[in-house]
């Protein structure tokens, strides 16, 4: 079943929703209307991706319990193709199943039962978040947003010097290059394929130079919370930044002991590496 609207007669953004609750369904249903999007739903896997296919979406929901193909296989197939942002739906609150969404390429994840405006804010928090795409969501668009000034305290004797260099607008570093303009970022001329997420911490981190950004800062930045603002972040949400750095420096290629790009700074968060 689909429950649909003409997105180009009506200049909205496209959701789609996978979910196979009727009650769920449509309450994520309404909560996208209430936000402005043209909905399209599934209750299973394989229409979902479907429809993702078939409507360019700036946004997907995912419940990981579906008949036939898993959420996580349907992120993964989705991913595959777009760059639309994921929030993965879940009635377990299980930490691994938490870290496999993400590394499936999620976005975000939220738990059930979650309230209506807590989706909303959600929603919202993604919306405010850079974007480079989608004939499918033309009032949506916008230019990426300027660096973040990173939190105050956080700035030791290394924070003096940043090795990256920018150019034009454009960040580059130990051969790792990044461009916000075109939201494209290549390692020694191989383009990286990085999901929003990924990206927007990447650019973050480029941004800063040596400058130390905690998981809490970086949250915020994600959720595109105003400079200086002190809201709320979970256990959860930190733990979602560690799995998508985990994510990026699986991308680049880092290993080792000596980082080349993203270094840990130990119970304080991430930095670029020193130049090399």
């Amino acid at each position: 079943m689909q429950h649909t609207y003409d997105a180009q007669a009506n200049h909205l953004s496209v959701a789609v929703v996978i979910e196979d609750d009727p009650d769920i369904r449509d309450l994520i249903i309404t909560v996208f209307e209430q936000a402005g999007f043209a909905v399209h739903s599934a209750t299973d896997g394989e229409t979902g991706v479907k429809l993702a296919r078939e409507h360019f979406p700036t946004l997907v929901t995912i419940d990981l319990g579906l008949p036939g193909i898993d959420g996580f296989e349907v992120a993964r197939r989705i991913r595959a193709g777009s760059e639309c942002y994921i929030i993965m739906i879940s009635a377990r609150t299980d930490e691994a199943e938490t870290l496999m969404g993400l590394g499936a390429g999620a976005d975000d994840f939220i738990t059930k039962p979650f309230r209506p405006r807590e989706l909303r804010a959600r929603i919202d928090a993604m919306m405010r978040r850079p974007r480079a795409f989608s004939p499918a969501s033309p009032a949506v668009a916008a230019s990426p947003a300027p660096a973040t000034p990173p939190p105050a305290g956080t700035q030791g004797p290394a924070a003096q010097f940043a090795p990256v260099t920018v150019t034009a607008e454009m960040y580059e570093h130990n051969g790792l290059s990044l461009d916000p303009a075109t939201r494209s970022a290549r390692v020694n001329e191989q383009v990286l394929n990085l999901t929003r997420t990924e990206f927007d911490l990447l650019q973050t981190l480029m941004s800063s130079g040596r400058r130390v950004r905690t998981k809490a800062n970086l949250v915020r930045h994600l959720r595109a919370d105003h400079v200086g603002a002190e809201t709320f972040v979970s256990e959860a949400d930190e733990r979602a930044v560690e799995v998508h750095i985990g994510n990026l420096r699986r991308k680049l290629g880092q290993g080792g002991h000596e980082p080349m790009w993203i270094e840990t700074v130990r119970g304080v968060g991430y930095r670029m590496a020193a130049e090399q």
